[in-house]
């Protein structure tokens, strides 16, 4: 059994769980989310607990319980706070856009780069500059933030690219740098 697993989940007011045919559903104000559940995999709910049971019976890996705690718990703070990425372009003519269902980003490339915005997923864009990324499903932000890292990733010599908020970047000396021995 899993050490996560078996602590219960605190079920704040507002949001709604219910399991029918093998499906989990989660309800509440930033939306909703369902997840197909594995067999020999349940979950319990009791009044503003809500738990992840595994039928011992089943030969099913004690893995499979920490990951439906997991993906219940961020499917419960999903729906009730939201998830959020922040990006920073670093770049002299760095610059994001927001068109309809689109983000246009301009990142030092010949031809303009733009990406479709999912449905599951808000983006907004601050200074054009800054990328904020919102929405229930955690995977879906995550995966979407990734996609827009990937078209300009920072490099290590003078650190321009796409970055994450608060992402560290260990910069390399250049060649001028290489040759300065005393």
């Amino acid at each position: 059994m899993s050490r996560l697993g078996k602590s219960p989940i605190a079920v704040p007011k507002g949001i709604e769980i219910k399991v029918v045919d093998k499906v989990l559903h989660v309800k509440g104000p930033k939306g909703n989310l369902s997840q197909e559940l594995r067999d020999g995999v349940s979950i319990k709910i009791e009044e503003d607990v809500a738990t992840v049971e595994v039928d011992e019976t089943k030969d099913i890996s004690s893995a499979f319980h920490g990951l439906y705690w997991s993906l219940l718990n961020n499917m419960i703070i999903g729906t009730s706070k939201g998830f959020e990425k922040k990006l920073v372009l670093i770049g002299v003519g760095y610059r994001a856009t927001l068109q309809g269902q689109k983000l246009d980003l301009q990142i030092g490339l010949s031809h303009p780069t733009q990406l479709d915005i999912p449905t599951t997923v808000q983006v907004a864009v601050e200074k054009s500059t800054a990328i904020i990324i919102t929405g229930a499903d955690k995977h879906a932000v995550g995966q979407f933030a990734a996609a827009v890292r990937a078209k300009k990733p920072p490099e290590p010599y003078k650190g321009k690219g796409i970055r994450y908020e608060n992402e560290f970047v260990r910069k390399k000396a250049g060649k001028a740098a290489k040759g300065k021995t005393g």
